[in-house]
Order: structure tokens, then sequence, then C-alpha cells
């Protein structure tokens, strides 16, 4: 498919106007050029945000290769926008899982000296593939999932460039996650759906950052809304946060909703396919499509159909009929415009001043997974404040003094 360039430009322009902070860092970049002479590959949600943060790279002197994060998550426009200005860009919206790995190999056969990842799909096939590249100074990483990938190469001792996990910088998991996840999720669902959420019961796997965020949302739309969880503290404080909070199992039967957020694989299977209640609605937020087990959906159905698009009806032989939305990828990017502008003008601005350390610093690190610099977060915080019309009160001497004396100071 191919995408509207004017179309495209009115996309990333409406984004970009949208997204201050990270247009602050990218006039800097414009003149500090921080990536002079170097490649950086990214796989992520090519979109229109996205457009502007390969933008603002670009301003800094990179050689920037982007690829589709997931095969539904493209916008065909953005990505006319990115080709014009010379970016090469492997994304189309609903291609195949071959032509989406190949985008991902692409950008490996890049010879990347940066990689921004999104899942950690290229880090990965960078550890494995192509072994022997030493030229890598390292990667940042936007999710849950992609950490926590990272996290297990560091622990078997395999990780072979430093990799910044942007995913757990307060500036990025206080509001992508719970505020970004939150609405976008919706947004996905009513998209596919045009459904009505009050008067449903709806259940939300996975009580972390994202579940906070669908959970409230879904609640101030007047659902009732159920939290299922396997961590004894989280499914106390969702119980505290005013949810019910009960297994998938004894839930399912009137479950008119579904959406998993925990970034594990097959939440939803067979055991609960089979105590369904008949119309339920299963839509994924984590970033794999392994939380709603397909292949369990197939399995037990007798019949199989579209009926809107992105919206699948799975019958089962009793008659009972569930309905998986966006195939079960991303909802909120396959069925609807994924994060609102101004949470990822956060993240996007974090991901460039984690790159922009790396290309810094990058050959001085350990091969270890490190959080974003603490002044970096700052640094967007207080960037952000005057586009929100914040004001900040200021401790006074006094205070400052009375502070110190408990932290070991005179």
């Amino acid at each position: 498919m191919t995408g509207d360039l004017e179309r495209g430009r009115q996309k990333v322009d409406w984004a970009r106007g949208h997204m201050p902070v990270l247009e602050g860092i990218r006039r800097r970049f414009e003149t500090e050029r921080p990536f002079s002479g170097l490649t950086i590959s990214a796989v992520l949600h090519v979109e229109s945000k996205t457009a502007a943060l390969a933008l603002a790279l670009r301003a800094g002197g990179a050689d920037v290769r982007l690829a589709a994060g997931n095969p539904l998550s493209t916008d065909d426009d953005a990505v006319a926008v990115l080709r014009e200005a010379g970016i090469d860009t492997r994304a189309e919206k609903g291609e195949s899982v071959a032509a989406y790995r190949e985008g991902i190999r692409a950008m490996l056969e890049a010879d990347p000296d940066l990689i921004v990842d999104d899942g950690a799909d290229l880090v990965a096939l960078a550890h494995t593939a192509r072994g022997d590249r030493g030229k890598i100074r390292g990667s940042t990483e936007e999710t849950t999932t992609g950490v926590t990938r990272l996290r297990a190469l560091e622990r078997s001792g395999g990780l072979r460039f430093p990799a910044i996990d942007v995913n757990d910088a307060e500036m990025k998991h206080l509001f992508d996650n719970r505020y970004g996840t939150g609405q976008s999720t919706l947004d996905g669902i009513f998209s596919a759906t045009n459904l009505l959420i009050a008067g449903r019961v709806c259940v939300v796997a996975g009580y972390g950052w994202c579940g906070k965020g669908v959970a409230a949302r879904l609640k101030g739309l007047g659902g009732e809304v159920v939290v299922t969880e396997v961590d004894p503290v989280r499914a106390i404080e969702a119980r505290l946060d005013g949810f019910a909070v009960a297994p998938l199992l004894d839930v399912a039967p009137r479950a008119d909703l579904i959406v998993t957020v925990t970034g594990n694989t097959q939440v939803v299977r067979a055991e609960h396919f089979r105590v369904l209640k008949d119309g339920c609605l299963l839509a994924n937020s984590g970033h794999f499509d392994v939380e709603i087990s397909r292949t369990d959906l197939a399995g037990l159905a007798v019949r199989q159909r579209p009926v809107r698009p992105h919206v699948e009806e799975y019958t089962f032989a009793d008659g009972r009929r569930a309905y998986l939305l966006g195939e079960g990828r991303l909802i909120n990017l396959a069925a609807g415009q994924g994060h609102p502008v101004e949470i990822m003008d956060l993240s996007f601005a974090l991901q460039a001043l984690s790159a922009e350390h790396l290309a810094r610093h990058g050959r001085t690190l350990a091969p270890k997974v490190y959080a974003v610099p603490a002044e970096l977060d700052r640094a967007v915080a207080e960037a952000a404040l005057a586009p929100l019309g914040v004001g900040l009160d200021h401790l006074t001497e006094t205070q400052i003094a009375y502070l110190a004396q408990w932290q070991g100071g005179t």
C-alpha cells in the first residue's frame, strides 16, 4: 500500500507542532550534530510521532534507518514523508510476517552504530544472526517487554553492548505506560467496535503501569472493572484502588471485554475460551501478539469470519461467540492511532537524549543495562513544564538547610 504524501505531511506537521520538548532537542541537534557520521537503526511503530523522532535524529547528523515494530502498526502516510526525506523506511501497514522480519534484518545489515528498539527484536537479532558485529555502541529500549529481554541477556552474560532502559525512566513509565496506554487502548477498542463501555464487565489482565492506566479509564467510562493478577502486591494495590480482583477463570463467564497488558504469553487460553461469555471482546495491549492464544481460539472455534475491520468473530460449537480485535496485536496501534502526541513527546525526547548519551559515551560503558541518566530524565521534565502551563515553587534557604541536616549535610 502506498501512503498519501500530502496527508502524511499534515499528520507529521500536526505531531511536531504538539511535541515541543522533542522539537527543542531537534533544534539543538541541528547545531551540535552529535550523531555526525553515525548510523542509527530503529525498529519502532512507524507513524507520525515516530517520524518526528526520526527527523530529530537525522537533524543531529545521523543516517537514520527505520523498520516496523509490528506488522499492523504502520501509518503508510507517515512512511511516505520519511521516504521523501531520504530516510530508508522498511514498513507497510498489514505487511506479511516475512516482510516484517526482513525489515528488521535490513536494519542490522545497515551496520548501525546505535540501535533504537521497541521490544528488543533488533537487539536480539544482533546477538544471534550477526554476533560478529562489534561496531554497535549501544541501544535504547522503549518497552517493558524489551527490557525484560535485555535483562535476561545481561544475566546470562551474553549482552554485547550497553543498553539504556528508557521504559523505566520516570518521564516514560509514569506517563507513557499509564496515560498513553490507557487512552490509546480505548481509542483502538472504540475504533474497532463502536461499542459502549458503560455497564460492561471489563477485565484487565495485569496491573502494572499499563494495566493501571487501562483500568482507570475503563472505570471512568462506567465500566465494571475486574483486575486479574499473579502478583500479591499488585493485587492488593488494585483492590485498594477500588477494583475487584479475581482469577481470570472465575470472571471469564461474565466478562464483556478482556484486555491483556501483562507482557506474558497465553494469558487468555483454552480453559478461558471454554467458559467465555457469549459476545466477549478480546483485546491485547501487550507488545507481542501472544497474550491471547489465537491457536487455542482457532482450535476451539467451529467457524471464523471477519465482521468489521479489525474484528474477527470466532464461533464455538455451543453457539457462543468471541470477538478478537486487531488480530490480538497491539490494539492501540492495530486499530487506533497509538499514544497521544504529547505523551510520545516525552518518551521520544528521552529516546533522543539517551541515543545522544550513547553516541558520546557508549564506547566507554560496560555491556550492561543502564537506567536513563537522572539528569536527562529531569531535563525532559523541566522542558515539559512550560508547554503544560505548570509552574514550580522553590525551596527557601531555610528549607534547604533543614533537609540537609537529615541527609548528612551541614
